[in-house]
């Protein structure tokens, strides 16, 4: 009996937390004409498609443009993140724990400051509305976090298997690249997703480089549809629904990564 109430209470919870996104979904297929019907239409009684025409259509660019973003993001975020991580894990130099300490307060910085300080620079440079400037920004985001996941996990990578590659021949680098790197598999998945993640899902960044030119993403993009008098709610709908696929599809193809990389370094042998 309590398992059934258990059950019972786990399902409705989850029907909470998704209604948005079905709501989301609804909305997206309500014709214009019906959009402000009082009540609403529950279920899409006479779906329309027009907003995902309009989508295809017209965001497109902005939808190559986010996906530049994110997987340049990714890119050098692991770049930058993964040799970070193994020198604070197994090299262990001076003052490795105070730049520990660094990297979490970094986390703490709100991203507006720092988009009005990549501002300034930006204008100077000239690389506003850059979608190799929102990598850049994006990045000082992800690369302390993923630098946290990162120590957390390779150090959990037992030494002795360091050693027994050093005694091979082989130096920090390459113990780095062939042994603690593939070891630490699950814990590059993890903050390849969330850089990934973050970048896709970018405003402020986007909000506050952004110059007015045609290198918007797809956070931008949903603007086209939202006028002084006017909102296109189902075409607005339909641009969320298709940037919601790709985070949607990479969480439930790295789900097992990902759970065994967020409790790296939780249980100690």
């Amino acid at each position: 009996m309590i398992r059934r109430w258990r059950t019972a209470v786990g399902l409705v919870l989850t029907a909470v937390m998704l209604f948005p996104v079905y709501w989301m979904v609804n909305v997206s297929l309500t014709p214009a004409g019906r959009m402000r019907k009082s009540p609403p239409d529950w279920f899409p009684a006479a779906p329309t498609f027009e907003g995902y025409e309009r989508v295809l259509h017209e965001q497109l660019p902005y939808f190559a443009t986010s996906l530049f973003v994110a997987l340049g993001t990714v890119a050098l975020t692991l770049a930058l993140a993964a040799p970070s991580a193994y020198a604070l894990a197994k090299l262990r130099p001076r003052g490795h724990r105070a730049l520990g300490f660094v990297l979490l307060v970094a986390q703490m910085i709100p991203g507006i400051i720092m988009a009005l300080g990549f501002y300034g620079s930006y204008v100077t440079l000239g690389i506003t509305n850059t979608a190799w400037g929102l990598v850049l920004a994006d990045s000082t985001i992800a690369v302390p976090f993923a630098v946290l996941i990162l120590t957390s996990f390779m150090a959990s990578v037992p030494d002795e298997l360091v050693q027994a590659a050093t005694i091979d021949g082989a130096g920090a680098v390459r113990a780095f690249w062939s042994v603690v790197l593939p070891a630490s598999r699950n814990g590059v998945v993890t903050a390849g997703l969330f850089s990934f993640l973050w970048a896709w899902s970018d405003f402020v960044f986007a909000a506050t480089l952004d110059g007015g030119g045609s290198m918007r993403p797809l956070t931008l993009g949903i603007y086209r549809y939202i006028g002084n008098n006017n909102q296109e709610w189902n075409s607005i709908m339909a641009t969320a629904v298709v940037a919601s696929v790709p985070a949607a599809v990479l969480l439930v193809l790295a789900q097992r990564f990902v759970a065994a990389g967020v409790t790296a370094g939780a249980v100690k042998d």
